[in-house]
């Protein structure tokens, strides 16, 4: 039997490529910009950080916005000491308010707003439908969906013409996985809700698109291990879990000027698990 191939990581895998200047200039606020802990000593870095990251070492000025504003801080604080610009904003999108208020200050920071990431999504309770409880799922869809839905609404006006707006989502939203209902069915939803926001600002030249990781091995991943051990076997066939770059960097090709023809469209970061 020949030996299982693994998919050797790129310097980009590892976020050790150099800016390319792919985003020069732009003005973006990424929503979920800072990262949860797992284990300090050796967590990797997260989806949200790295994207925040790669667009400020690509040339973007970034607003960081997080419910953890310690952690959006040093996110901020890492692009500064890269050389790039950066700064924090606390914001929790279940609040309506809160919403306004981050896109009121980072448009006034940014000194305009030509670029919405939105990287939040939880996914809480007990496995299996039996034993998931309303307030479980209440809360899920309160951050993945309602969080999501008020963040465009609020960013749609402040945005520049032909904007892009990058969600992040599962491929839990394409095949059923993660033993979450709520979870899955939220981020079904999140892909009906990118195309009405699509549609709507079609007229605008904004477009909205969904990148849709697989298996990651983020603080976030390791959390969802623990809780879940069956996802450490799952097979995947590149033979390893993406790193939070490799998704990072399918957010930048969506929000860079490269796919200025792309919109309402799912990219799956995942190896190809949904397509095989």
């Amino acid at each position: 039997m020949s030996e299982r191939f693994v998919r050797a990581p790129s310097a980009e895998s590892l976020g050790e490529a150099p800016g390319r200047g792919r985003l020069a200039g732009r003005k973006i606020l990424v929503v979920g910009g800072g990262q949860r802990v797992f284990d300090a000593a050796t967590d990797p870095v997260g989806n949200g950080r790295a994207m925040c990251l790669l667009f400020g070492r690509e040339g973007a000025h970034v607003a960081v916005a997080d419910k953890n504003r310690a952690s959006a801080e040093e996110t901020a604080a890492q692009i500064a000491r890269a050389g790039g610009r950066a700064f924090a904003i606390e914001a929790d999108i279940t609040s309506e308010n809160d919403v306004g208020r981050m896109l009121e200050q980072a448009t006034r920071g940014l000194g305009g707003l030509d670029g919405l990431v939105l990287n939040v999504g939880i996914g809480v309770g007990a496995l299996g439908l039996a034993n998931t409880k309303t307030e479980a799922w209440d809360q899920t869809f309160a951050v993945n969906v309602r969080g999501a839905m008020l963040c465009c609404k609020a960013a749609l006006p402040a945005l520049a013409n032909g904007s892009p707006i990058v969600m992040t989502s599962s491929i839990a939203g394409l095949t059923s996985g993660s033993q979450l209902p709520a979870y899955d069915a939220s981020k079904a939803a999140l892909e009906g809700l990118m195309r009405h926001v699509a549609r709507e600002g079609a007229a605008r030249g904004i477009r909205a698109n969904i990148v849709a990781p697989g298996l990651v091995d983020t603080p976030l991943g390791r959390v969802a291990t623990a809780g879940r051990p069956s996802r450490a076997r799952s097979a995947i066939p590149f033979g390893r879990q993406a790193t939070g770059w490799e998704i990072a960097y399918a957010a930048l090709f969506l929000t860079s000027d490269e796919s200025v023809y792309i919109t309402a469209q799912v990219l799956a970061v995942d190896a190809g698990i949904t397509g095989m």
